[in-house]
């Protein structure tokens, strides 16, 4: 009977296809004192909308909200869309809403073509594979914000979150654990890895096929390399004395499966307080 709860998923959660089970799901979270059957999940569903309906249960009950949300919206440098969903027990008579966006891509493109604070940041000049796309960006946030910022702040990348490391060697560091260079990545069509100047693609629960392009950062010259554990680390916002052990590929795995810790925090902060 906890106060409330967090719970985080795929987003394919969220397809057509899984409508009615997730409806299943988001019942048994509203209603967990009722006694389902095993083995026919269908026929519970109708039990659950019979109950949810009537309006005469009651057990006890959960007020249960859920939202797609971005990681990087949320000042993790990763673009990693998953549901969440939440409930607050209903005797508690508590009101809650979802966070708002901390952090946007228009105000990552602001600081890189109207001002060129990103890059003045990292003391460089904007690369020449960018010309185009910045003479388009900065004539339309020009258009939509005028001469004020984005009151966001901007999304942080690859660049901004492995500021200050050196480049991976063969051998582990006893400085940075974990950070150590990984042999094989390539890159072909459909397996790009993730642009240094931007939040890096869904850290994946694995290193080779799909998941290896998933995890590699691509840099301004085109070249790419995977991410060590302790970058993925970084990209999942881990503190970097959080330990993780095992191989590269077990040690990827779990940061993959890992909730980035950014945004986990800053939803149980907007709740903690009020239970």
């Amino acid at each position: 009977m906890p106060k409330s709860f967090i719970f985080e998923n795929v987003k394919g959660l969220l397809r057509k296809s899984f409508a009615e089970y997730f409806n299943y799901i988001i019942l048994q979270l509203t209603y967990p004192q009722v006694k389902l059957k095993s083995g026919n999940w269908k026929e519970n569903l109708s039990k659950l909308e019979r109950i949810h309906t009537s309006g005469k249960y009651s057990g006890l009950r959960y007020n249960v909200v859920y939202r797609v949300l971005n990681a990087a919206d949320f000042g993790v440098p990763q673009k990693r869309e998953r549901v969440i969903i939440v409930g607050i027990r209903e005797d508690l008579g508590i009101e809650w809403n979802f966070p708002s966006p901390s952090h946007s891509s228009d105000a990552l493109n602001w600081d890189k073509y109207v001002t060129g604070e990103y890059w003045t940041r990292h003391r460089m000049a904007m690369p020449k594979s960018e010309l185009d796309t910045a003479r388009k960006e900065k004539k339309r946030l020009e258009s939509r914000y005028g001469l004020s910022r984005p009151d966001t702040k901007p999304w942080i990348t690859v660049r901004d979150a492995l500021a200050g490391l050196p480049q991976p060697e063969r051998n582990a560091s006893s400085e940075f654990e974990g950070h150590v260079f990984q042999a094989g990545a390539k890159s072909y069509n459909g397996h790009t890895g993730s642009e240094i100047d931007m939040p890096s693609k869904t850290i994946k629960a694995g290193d080779h096929g799909v998941p290896g392009g998933e995890n590699m950062v691509r840099f301004e010259d085109g070249s790419v390399r995977y991410f060590t554990t302790f970058e993925a680390k970084r990209i999942q916002s881990f503190p970097d004395d959080y330990h993780i052990t095992g191989s590269w590929t077990e040690a990827m795995r779990q940061i993959g499966n890992a909730v980035p810790v950014t945004l986990a925090k800053t939803i149980a902060e907007s709740l903690f307080p009020l239970l």
